[in-house]
């Protein structure tokens, strides 16, 4: 990859992280709740991801935008997890059991806030509703506050199957810790990661964050040198969006403490650099593998994938997700829960699906999802393999957006190479790290007028 400064500098836009095509802001309130569930009705022989959003917080980080419920009232998760069982059932009573769950992952909020006894009947009600296995093959993630997890929780995850964990770490840096309420010291880190060794994690992923309070290069960079030793075989490195109007939380961050937008770039730079010459990949959109990491391998063969969990091997599968705000994506049907833990629980202790929008793709929708999910995550696109699919001309169907990609060619962020059957557009090292500009030209509902993150 290369960074280019004035690149950058032309392309300082905003916009989706495509986790989906279309993207949230599409999904529709009115769409109705029957035609939502006669899609999840259909047969599929596809396997299974299954999400599950734990929402408590033990404490508040100041940066987080999260949708999440701070409280010390350990109990809480209880009748969570009642709740839980019961969307499980209701959700089961429309989906095979026999289809294998290849991939699991937890996410919040903190999902270790819950207790062992809990991920006991937890796990329990996961099982007798769907076909979870434990084979070595199985992708089962956690998201761990390292604040919140001790040793014997650990090794009860891992004896349900969890064989991959994503640590919050943002930075060592005491000074920044302290101004984002998160003090966690790294020999906490340290220790987590050998025990999550010691117990068989095969995967460990650091999630950093640059543009926080008192970062400073040198500051930053010591982070990174703490994490390359430490080894974890994914990084995910993001950038703070301080959004006080929205996330009341950050109004504790002042805007005097914030490192300026050069500065951000400096440090997502010299992050980029350190992290690639220490042997990590770049994956795409803020995410680093090592080469033989499952993401990277996945990448080489032309086998990555990106969905609401951001990037992963397990291609073709229906993603079924639970809890408040979770969002399940069901080959292009999108239904997302209510967001309100009480409009939450209404739905589900009446017996319904706590259903807040949805929708439902089209022919074009599709198109443009394969499109724009083979460019995130391959930077190549062989235009034959669309027009095959979907029995299209490729740059007749797209006519416009070719036109509209051709000062990117010009200033060799991409090649559009139309010479016998193996037409292909493909993103150049110099254009990898504007993916997100790029894969908006394809994009047919971007409004200007919606906030998105800024792309770099």
């Amino acid at each position: 990859m290369i960074w280019d400064s004035s690149l950058i500098a032309k392309y300082d836009l905003s916009g989706p992280r495509y986790t989906s095509y279309p993207t949230a802001p599409q999904f529709d309130s009115s769409i109705s709740k029957i035609a939502l569930i006669d899609k999840m009705l259909m047969p599929s022989e596809a396997p299974l991801s299954l999400y599950f959003h734990i929402p408590f917080c033990a404490h508040l980080c100041y940066y987080c935008a999260c949708n999440k419920i701070v409280t010390k009232k350990y109990e809480k998760g209880a009748e969570y997890v009642e709740l839980l069982g019961e969307e499980m059932r209701l959700r089961s009573l429309m989906l095979d059991h026999t289809r294998e769950v290849t991939q699991l992952h937890f996410g919040g909020g903190t999902p270790t806030f819950l207790t062992e006894e809990l991920i006991d009947v937890l796990f329990d009600n996961i099982q007798q509703h769907f076909n979870l296995i434990n084979d070595g093959t199985q992708d089962y993630s956690i998201e761990i506050d390292p604040r919140e997890i001790s040793r014997s929780k650990l090794k009860l995850l891992t004896e349900k199957g969890i064989n991959r964990i994503s640590i919050g770490v943002q930075d060592f840096d005491i000074k920044v810790q302290e101004a984002i309420h998160r003090v966690q010291p790294i020999q906490m880190v340290a220790d987590l990661v050998v025990d999550a060794r010691a117990l068989g994690i095969k995967s460990i992923n650091f999630d950093l964050i640059y543009g926080l309070p008192y970062q400073s290069i040198e500051g930053f960079k010591k982070t990174l040198d703490q994490v390359v030793e430490l080894s974890p075989e994914r990084i995910s490195l993001f950038n703070y969006a301080h959004l006080p109007d929205r996330f009341r939380a950050q109004k504790r961050i002042s805007d005097e403490s914030l490192p300026l937008s050069s500065m951000k770039l400096d440090l997502l730079k010299m992050s980029i650099e350190h992290l690639i010459s220490a042997g990590y990949e770049y994956i795409g959109m803020d995410h680093f593998a090592k080469p033989t990491d499952s993401l990277a391998i996945a990448q080489k063969q032309g086998k990555l994938q990106r969905n609401f969990q951001g990037y992963t091997t397990h291609a073709g599968t229906d993603l079924v997700a639970f809890g408040v705000s979770a969002i399940s994506d069901l080959n292009g049907v999108y239904i997302q829960n209510h967001t309100d833990l009480s409009i939450y629980r209404s739905s589900i202790e009446k017996g319904q699906l706590a259903i807040a929008k949805g929708y439902i793709s089209d022919l074009d929708d599709r198109i443009r999802h394969q499109v724009i999910m083979t460019l995130t995550s391959q930077f190549e696109l062989n235009a034959a393999s669309i027009e095959q699919k979907y029995n299209i001309r490729f740059f007749e169907y797209f006519a416009e957006e070719v036109q509209n990609l051709t000062p990117m060619v010009e200033d060799d962020m991409l090649d559009i190479n139309r010479s016998g059957m193996q037409t292909t557009i493909k993103v150049t090292e110099r254009g990898r790290l504007l993916i997100r500009c790029i894969c908006m030209v394809f994009d047919k509902y971007l409004n200007s007028a919606i906030k998105y993150s800024k792309v770099i």
